[in-house]
């Protein structure tokens, strides 16, 4: 049976004082639109107690004692992954027996809940020494030196990937109709390579790759596309390119071939964190794309394409990287902190843009 709600203390005392100018309680019910029993149950309250406040409720006591809850609370901290059944064991020597679900609830209270473990990339403390160097060299950059460099990275597409949509509204019995299924093939039908590059002032290129990426590869495609990038996006004298380690990026060729072509490279971490905002755009337009089914390559290519210029905000990526650059906190964790912040930021003006993007842009 629902619980009736509870009555507002504005309401008790309205009771009271309809009772106390001679009222009965039938006559209080109508005028308040409340049954005569519940009227006279406030009635005897006041009368016994002086009080319209709620009283004292009873109750089973909590099965784990204040101190208990501190011992299991004290264990998961020290060890993240002991299980609820060894928790269950702990208690049940101290002399408490409970259940999997009471040291689930009882750990929940404590601000603690049981989640999958992050998969990161393993650190070994070379790599924890870069990033905190990496950090500290660039945590009091201006805004405007972030505003200068162009970002970029390459990207795997799925024509059938494992963010095609899941869930459909149908009918019982029609789950196997054409518009309610997922077409599968094997290993995904095939995939796209795309390389790309951004901005604080917007998106630059955005090109795919039809053949085999090399290094010899790569420089072509620089060669062809991040000058023009830079020129589109007005990059001020003197901007700055980032890519990461790849092997690619950071073969002899493509280096000689950077220093010739006097590029600035922005010196990358090897094991860094995903400060590169671009990382985070490719997933959301992924999760974009997969919510449209696409049956070939030119298909996927257009849609991601016109995601990838219509649906990120111009000024989207500088809202990120001067938020992001300012946190101090940020870059105080040796490790795999730094980027959290970032991806908040991120999933944050995404959905502030996207859900105030022009109709052009949501029919796409």
């Amino acid at each position: 049976m629902a619980k009736n709600k509870e009555l507002s203390k504005d309401t008790r005392n309205k009771i009271v004082d309809l009772h106390q100018a001679g009222k009965t309680e039938s006559a209080i019910g109508k005028q308040l639109g409340l049954k005569k029993s519940t009227v006279g149950a406030i009635i005897r309250i006041w009368k016994t107690y002086k009080t319209t406040d709620n009283l004292p409720r009873s109750g089973a006591p909590r099965k784990i004692s204040p101190r208990g809850v501190k011992m299991i609370t004290r264990t998961v901290s020290k060890n993240p992954r002991t299980t609820r059944g060894d928790l269950v064991n702990d208690l049940q020597r101290a002399g408490t027996k409970v259940t999997k679900p009471t040291i689930s609830n009882t750990l929940r209270r404590q601000g603690l809940k049981s989640c999958s473990a992050r998969r990161v990339p393993l650190l070994k403390p070379v790599h924890v020494q870069a990033r905190l160097k990496f950090a500290r060299e660039h945590l009091d950059d201006p805004e405007q030196d972030w505003e200068n460099v162009i970002w970029s990275d390459e990207t795997k597409i799925e024509l059938f990937g494992k963010n095609s949509t899941r869930r459909v509204w149908r009918t019982k019995n029609a789950e196997l109709h054409p518009k309610n299924t997922i077409p599968t093939v094997k290993h995904g039908g095939g995939n796209i390579m795309l390389w790309g590059c951004l901005s604080a002032k917007g998106p630059g290129r955005l090109i795919r790759v039809k053949e085999i990426m090399n290094g010899a590869m790569y420089r072509e495609i620089l060669s062809e596309n991040l000058l023009p990038s830079a020129r589109a996006l007005k990059m001020k004298h003197g901007w700055v390119f980032q890519h990461d380690n790849d092997p690619k990026h950071t073969a002899r060729a493509t280096k000689e071939w950077l220093r010739e072509k006097h590029f600035k490279v922005l010196e990358w971490p090897s094991q860094s964190s995903d400060l590169n905002p671009i990382e985070n755009i490719w997933r959301e337009l992924k999760v974009c794309v997969a919510g449209v089914f696409q049956n070939n390559f030119r298909t996927l290519f257009f849609f991601f394409y016109n995601c990838f210029y219509f649906r990120v905000p111009p000024t989207l990526p500088f809202i990120i990287l001067t938020q992001v650059m300012l946190k101090a906190q940020v870059y105080t964790t040796p490790s795999t902190g730094i980027t959290l912040l970032l991806n908040a930021v991120l999933k944050q003006a995404l959905d502030f843009y996207f859900g105030n993007e022009p109709e052009a842009a949501k029919q796409l």
